[in-house]
């Protein structure tokens, strides 16, 4: 099974800016980057519990999308004016790599979805980290879907789960559940879809 690409961003934009933020994720950024040749799915969120304030996620046929001649064009040199402007006044937190659970899933539009960051965790706690998000998501009533995705960064991972929930409810996550992985653990949010 070829295992799917994601491309996730968090960010935080100044109060006074964020009208314009939105206006430049809606109406350029989202669609520019569903156009491109590989990308299946791009979402937005927004924090409730939590910080940097948006999430977006973006779903591809596979990681090299991002090295495609299609996502060439509208990255890096080829930012729109708009893009430099925005970008250029956000803090931003970027990752991309590909989805090692269940590997194969699309982003489910669901009310409420959990994210949780392992940051610079070595290479073998992988399978650790996915048994602690089943752990904590898999079976639950309220989990609609749960996946797990590898950043590689500096010569470790960031791992990231995304639980998307049927719900708004609070969940009482058990920590001990991700073993040696738990101390990696540097952002538990909560996002609606914006």
């Amino acid at each position: 099974m070829s295992k799917k690409g994601f491309l996730l961003v968090l960010m935080q934009p100044p109060p006074a800016f964020e009208e314009e933020f939105n206006a430049w994720y809606d109406t350029e950024h989202v669609p520019e980057r569903v156009a491109v040749e590989g990308f299946e799915s791009g979402r937005r969120y927004v924090c409730i519990d939590g910080h940097p304030k948006y999430l977006a996620m973006y779903d591809m046929v596979h990681e090299s999308a991002l090295e495609s001649e299609s996502y060439m064009r509208v990255s890096g040199a080829n930012f729109s004016p708009w893009t430099r402007r925005v970008t250029s006044r956000v803090r931003i937190y970027r990752s991309a790599g590909e989805q090692i659970f269940p590997g194969d899933e699309v982003t489910k539009a669901t009310p409420r979805t959990t994210l949780l960051r392992f940051s610079g965790t070595p290479a073998d706690l992988a399978d650790t980290v996915v048994a602690g998000a089943k752990a904590n998501f898999a079976g639950k009533a309220n989990t609609a879907q749960l996946r797990v995705f590898a950043y590689p960064r500096d010569g470790a991972f960031d791992f990231l789960v995304m639980a998307g929930l049927h719900k708004p409810e609070e969940a009482t996550l058990d920590v001990d559940a991700f073993g040696e992985a738990a101390p990696y653990l540097d952002l538990v949010n909560s996002y609606a879809l914006y």
